[in-house]
């Protein structure tokens, strides 16, 4: 166990210290077998119970740790977990874990994008709102998120403030078609560099590429790619015996 002697002189709080250096130690996997007690970790840095728990909150609202009843805090091995073949909202997924979402923006405007138009079965150069998100979980980044939406659809959205909201939310809202069906597709990536720079992710990380086309009763009206932290979310599935699946051959024009 290595820890940090904190600075009793410095301008940086005793609970920030010790969250830089409990983050530092979680980085290095040193609690691989059980976190410690709040106990534990107020003896072993000689603060007060108070300042260790300001530091275990920061990190449980970056999704990090959790307080589990009968078990105590524990570590987030994949902060965040997502079921597969459900129509979900990424924002409702983090928030319902308990940890803040919020996002900055990149880009609201009206856009063309041969690809997204294809994918709606709009002509190219069609108008477009073009949505771009950098999306947080509790303050660290998490994914980059791009959503087109026809323009006769999705114009009501550019005067959204998208800062702590959700896509299917805001279209409902406002009386516009939510999607109801449709389809999504996930492989792996290494990002662009301005991506992984977004993401604060090393060169040559890899990450999840999520692409999602959504329908309200066959009418298109989203077309979707979202980069995501594979350190940081997780996919599952469910199944059962007798239930049917089935491989689709990939298009040679994706």
């Amino acid at each position: 166990m290595t820890i940090a002697a904190l600075d009793r002189n410095s301008a940086l709080p005793l609970w920030a210290q010790l969250e830089r250096d409990l983050r530092r130690r979680l980085e290095t996997g040193e609690f691989s077998e059980a976190f410690p007690t709040d106990e534990d970790l107020t003896n072993a840095y000689e603060v007060s119970r108070h300042t260790v728990r300001k530091a275990i909150d920061h990190l449980n609202k970056e999704g990090l740790l959790t307080r589990e009843r009968g078990r105590g805090t524990v570590v987030n091995r994949a902060e965040f977990e997502q079921s597969l073949g459900t129509l979900y909202s990424l924002y409702q997924s983090i928030e319902s874990s308990g940890v803040e979402q919020t996002s900055d923006v990149l880009a609201l405007e009206v856009a063309n994008d041969a690809r997204a138009a294809e994918q709606l079965g709009l002509p190219v150069g069609e108008p477009l709102v073009l949505l771009s998100r950098l999306r947080r979980a509790g303050g660290a980044p998490l994914a980059v998120d791009r959503a087109w939406i026809p323009h006769r659809v999705g114009e009501p959205l550019l005067s959204v403030d998208w800062s702590h909201t959700a896509l299917y939310e805001e279209m409902r809202s406002a009386g516009l078609p939510v999607p109801n069906q449709g389809w999504e597709r996930l492989t792996p990536v290494v990002p662009g560099s301005d991506d992984a720079a977004l993401l604060e992710m090393d060169p040559g990380e890899s990450a999840f590429f999520l692409e999602r086309l959504g329908q309200r009763d066959g009418d298109p009206v989203e077309w979707r790619t979202t980069i995501i932290r594979a350190d940081r979310f997780s996919f599952v599935t469910d199944w059962s015996a007798g239930s049917s699946s089935e491989l689709r051959p990939r298009q040679l024009d994706d």
